[in-house]
């Protein structure tokens, strides 16, 4: 297994002889990295070295899906075969700095995503270096995407709490296992640098309660289920999520179930690779934002869902006044940005995706699979960048424990780009179907091999999809002129769909 422990002697010759040569240490700059320690025993990648800087930086391994190979809740884990062993490294920025990686690997290629940062790596041997002007979530892939190193610039910390402050339940630098956590009102988990918390947090009717941090939540002493992800909301009021890593949830990773006014903030998801991984979950929820997060998940990365649980149901509740920004998504088997499959909710309304990076998908960029009643509107994605550059390996549901992954081999298979549907499916609760109204996608960026399709299907005249106006829609750079140009296919108990070229075009 591709990994090391730490140990007392064997932390203190790394942190002190991992200068990686004089490439990596020519740096003089004026402000260095805030970079906590690693606790002793945890794993470290065998794959990759850092330093920022020329600070050392420590690189966590956490485990990922390397096949896009799935099961819908069979009753078992997910095979280890079935997966491979990536990085992260995280560390507080203040000003531009220097980033140095040395692959144990050969460097055949390197790609620093998302593109749209306009890094370009520079090689020599089997080290890497870059500049990095401010705070950034980043993916460095050495020769592909496979055991990628995920780099988390952080903004610095501000107001961190005392360990004895009332209301916190405070962990310092070092390894805890506290099991499940839960909040009540007016609490605060908080994770210092350098913490990594074998848990999970959760919380039922609370409200003004915060998890925050730099350290890691790692779940994954729980067994598939067991766990309820690194952070699971129920029914709570006033909440902030900030700063912190959640790493190998059991289900979904974060998740509020008629939850209102959360604000969620520099938050990094990953090693996300069992069976419904999920990354963050907004169910019958309102007043939520979403900004400057990481996610790579497995099953569907940032979802807003309307479900219903029998008389501890939330789906009265909307889904309303939902903002995603600024945030960077890997997602290696669902859908990156969607809507559904669950729809049970009065309606699904101000919904906003804006300034987002999907740096890779599998089934579909961005989606609305409306499966039950709500009338779903006012739903804006704006300024998004979509990179499906290859390898896009094909994703295949699993029939048996006994099946192997054996996708085809054409090497020509694009997720799609935009998928509104309106249709019942396994998931659905209501009996009823609902209508979408008003959807705007404004100033989409692609870059792929060729234009992926998108496609608008209603289900009857009457639960239909009426006023979709696709705006600034690029491939490679290049405006796209008309809606068959852009491989747009609209079917039945569809109206009102504009295409224009937006600005620029």
């Amino acid at each position: 297994m591709p990994m090391r422990r730490t140990t007392p002697s064997a932390l203190a010759a790394w942190l002190c002889g991992a200068a990686l040569g004089s490439i990596l240490m020519a740096d003089s700059q004026a402000a260095p990295p805030t970079v906590a320690p690693v606790p002793e025993g945890e794993q470290l990648s065998e794959y990759y070295e850092v330093t920022v800087g020329g600070v050392p930086v420590p690189v966590y391994a956490c485990r990922v899906s390397a096949i896009p190979f799935n099961q819908v809740w069979p009753g078992y884990q997910r095979p280890l075969d079935q997966t491979e062993l990536a990085g992260f490294a995280y560390f507080d920025m203040t000003g531009p700095v220097t980033v140095g990686i040395r692959s144990s690997r050969p460097i055949e290629s390197v790609a620093v995503r998302p593109l749209a940062a306009g890094i370009e790596p520079r090689v020599e041997r089997d080290h890497i270096r870059f500049e990095l002007d401010r705070p950034r979530q980043l993916v460095v892939e050495v020769n592909g995407p496979h055991h990628a190193l995920h780099l988390f610039a952080c903004p610095p910390e501000k107001d961190a709490p005392s360990p004895d402050a009332p209301g916190v339940r405070y962990f310092g630098p070092g390894v805890h296992r506290p099991g499940k956590i839960t909040l009540e009102s007016n609490q605060t988990v908080y994770l210092a640098a350098g913490a990594v918390v074998y848990g999970s947090v959760q919380a039922q009717g609370a409200e003004n309660i915060a998890v925050r941090g730099r350290g890691i939540i790692d779940v994954s002493p729980f067994p598939r289920g067991e766990g309820g992800g690194a952070v699971r909301l129920t029914d709570c009021r006033k909440v902030t999520l900030e700063g912190v890593i959640m790493r190998d949830p059991d289900v979904w990773c974060c998740s509020l179930f008629g939850c209102s006014d959360v604000h969620i903030e520099g938050v990094k998801l990953v090693g996300l690779w069992r069976y419904n991984a999920d990354g963050i979950d907004v169910c019958n929820s309102q007043d939520v934002t979403i900004r400057d997060c990481f996610v790579r998940a497995f099953d569907d990365a940032i979802v807003l869902k309307g479900l219903k649980w029998g008389q501890d149901s939330f789906d009265d509740r909307p889904v309303r006044n939902v903002r995603v920004s600024g945030c960077t998504i890997w997602c290696d088997w669902g859908r990156a940005m969607e809507l559904g499959a669950e729809t049970c909710a009065p309606e699904f309304t101000d919904v906003v995706f804006e300034d987002c990076d999907i740096v890779r998908t599998t089934h579909i960029a961005m989606d609305i699979q409306h499966g039950d009643r709500a009338l779903i509107q006012n739903v804006r994605f704006e300024d998004i960048r979509v990179e499906m550059e290859p390898p896009n390996p094909y994703p295949v549901y699993q029939q048996s424990a006994e099946a192997q992954y054996a996708p085809p081999n054409d090497g020509n298979y694009l997720p799609a780009l935009f998928v509104i549907i309106i249709q019942g499916t396994a998931y659905s609760q209501d009996k009823e179907r609902g209508s979408v109204r008003n959807v705007l996608l404004r100033n989409i960026s692609v870059t792929a091999p060729r234009m992926p399709a998108s496609s608008l299907q209603g289900f009857d005249a009457e639960h239909n999809v009426d006023g979709v106006t696709f705006e600034g829609l690029r491939l490679n750079g290049k405006p796209l002129t008309s809606a068959a140009e852009a491989q747009i296919g609209i079917g039945a108990h569809v109206s009102d769909v504009r295409f224009e070229t937006g600005r620029g075009g």
